[in-house]
């Protein structure tokens, strides 16, 4: 069940800060990170919050990543990419009411880090096609609204897109993404006062975390800071799993 408190203690408060701080910034810069991120720490620091708490700062993420290059966006993609990811959001909802506030949550969040990893590591490459929109869109609903991460499918669809474009479509898929697997766990009655006065807290650090990393945005490419992210993701993965055990 969801913890009492309003607001996690000081120490977890912080870890969680710091995940947020540092998955926007990622996010930001490569269309991609935030939830890898941000998921298993705040699942370690703060499980009675997540994934309530990580979908809720991700909507501010995805708005203002999607502000910040919003010229970029390939919009003839965005409609069967919306629609798939609503339709997995659906179907993830019912699969959070058995989950969330049970000891198969973290599992569940560990596991699904480690397949983003995987997914960001194997090298599919996949034209961008209605179908194969709608496919990765699904498959992101089912994985964001569990956890966070919807990322690496779409990631995998604009691998070999120009970085600017790629970055500001996934994050126009991300933020729509958060928008309705927020709306389908308030539904299933899964987001409640605790995860809005933690996101509350939080969400100043996405505006700051944003404007310290905009110089970097043209500069920085999305292959120097993936080893890294991936890393990190993995290694929270890892630790996650191991301590549900």
């Amino acid at each position: 069940m969801i913890d009492t408190s309003v607001l996690p203690a000081l120490l977890p408060w912080c870890a969680c800060a710091f995940a947020v701080a540092l998955g926007t910034a990622l996010q930001r810069l490569s269309g991609a990170g935030y939830g890898m991120i941000v998921a298993p720490i705040m699942t370690l620091a703060a499980p009675d919050w997540v994934p309530g708490t990580v979908l809720l700062i991700g909507l501010v993420v995805g708005m203002g990543s999607i502000f910040n290059a919003r010229d970029a966006i390939v919009l003839k993609d965005l409609p069967p990419g919306f629609s798939g990811r609503l339709a997995g959001a659906v179907v993830a909802a019912s699969i959070a009411s058995m989950v969330v506030g049970s000891v198969l949550l973290p599992v569940l969040v560990g596991c699904i880090v480690l397949l983003a990893v995987l997914l960001s590591l194997v090298g599919l490459r996949l034209p961008i096609t209605p179908a194969s929109l709608v496919g990765a869109g699904f498959t992101a609903g089912i994985m964001g609204t569990l956890s966070g991460i919807g990322a690496p499918p779409m990631a995998i669809l604009y691998a070999n897109v120009e970085a600017r474009r790629s970055a500001a479509t996934q994050n126009a898929f991300f933020g729509w993404g958060m928008l309705v697997s927020i709306i389908a766990l308030s539904l299933a009655g899964l987001i409640r006062a605790p995860q809005l006065a933690f996101a509350a807290s939080l969400a100043p650090l996405v505006p700051l975390s944003l404007y310290v990393v905009r110089p970097l945005a043209t500069h920085v490419e999305r292959g120097s800071i993936r080893p890294w992210a991936l890393g990190l993701s993995a290694t929270s993965a890892v630790i996650l799993l191991a301590s549900s055990f």
